[in-house]
């Protein structure tokens, strides 16, 4: 264990995925959703198999006893990966961002709800503190008065959260699949299946894009397997309840990409809202960490054997 690496490779794969959202905005009005995940999730395979033979790990990454349960979860996630990028092209960086967060909150509630998991008092008022604050965010896009929003905005905002829906069940997936299958091969047919299931969406405009764009969604890609690198790796350094948190980080650098790349200026609603959320998130976290510790020092007191 080391935490301060495991720390460090979780900030930085945070850093990697905002930068990949923001080539992907950056592309947004030339490339269509379905064709930036192609770009995404194709351009990472390389990545990501490259990081396994190095590992020595490529025959585990391409091992897998249940085939159907890699094919399920990829239909979801890559379902939230394509609204989400839908969601890029209509809202701003920051906003996107908050209503991704959430996410993990809707994970305590599907994790109780498929999974069995026992949901106590605390949690399900974190939880409502976030879904709040996600509805804080959401309100001024969500209003009739066609003089304060667009029907665009609207739409970005319903996108953007049930990409979070998207993405939470997605969760719940990885949550099962990991008591029979490897990380290296969850992640390597994620990446296989959401490039076989995005060449669906070509009859619905795939265009040529200039060689910028055509430059920017290839670094997306090989960014998004980086970054799916570095935040595997963080958790072999640190548990994850320490490091979890620091995904809050996105909200500060999409803040500062949005104002500074896309000229975006946050509202007082979204930071609020956004505050709730990640009050809530890191609440969460840090209950799941007390309980961790309470149940290891539980342990340690028992009877030891005769």
């Amino acid at each position: 264990m080391n935490p301060l690496r495991g720390i460090a490779l979780k900030v930085a794969s945070v850093c990697v995925f905002v930068a990949m959202a923001s080539l992907v905005k950056a592309t947004s009005d030339i490339v269509p959703p379905g064709q930036a995940v192609f770009f995404r999730s194709f351009f990472a395979v390389p990545v990501i198999v490259a990081w396994l033979a190095m590992r020595h790990e490529l025959h585990v990454g391409l091992k897998t006893s249940d085939p159907m349960a890699h094919i399920w979860r990829g239909i979801v996630g890559t379902s939230a990966m394509g609204l989400m990028f839908t969601g890029l092209g209509l809202l701003p960086l920051p906003e996107v961002t908050a209503i991704g967060y959430a996410a993990p909150i809707l994970v305590v509630v599907f994790a109780a709800m498929f999974l069995g998991e026992q949901v106590r008092a605390f949690r399900l008022s974190m939880v409502a503190l976030g879904m709040a604050g996600v509805l804080v965010v959401l309100s001024p896009r969500l209003q009739v008065d066609p003089a304060t929003v667009g029907t665009d905005e609207t739409l970005g905002a319903v996108v953007v959260l049930l990409a979070a829906v998207c993405a939470a069940l997605a969760q719940v997936f990885v949550r099962k699949m990991v008591q029979t299958e490897s990380t290296a091969a969850i992640v390597f047919y994620f990446s296989l299946t959401a490039s076989a299931l995005s060449l669906l969406t070509l009859p619905w405009g795939w265009t040529w894009p200039p060689l910028w764009a055509l430059g920017a969604l290839v670094v997306a890609g090989l960014l998004g397997g980086v970054g799916q690198i570095l935040l595997t790796s963080s958790y072999r350094f640190a548990d994850a309840s320490l490091i979890a948190p620091f995904e809050y980080a996105s909200m500060l650098l999409a803040i500062g990409v949005g104002y500074f790349v896309f000229s975006e200026v946050p509202t007082a609603t979204m930071l609020t809202g956004a505050a709730m959320v990640v009050t809530a998130g890191v609440l969460i976290i840090w209950r799941e960490r007390q309980l961790g510790l309470e149940r290891a020092r539980q342990r340690k007191a028992g009877p030891g054997p005769h």
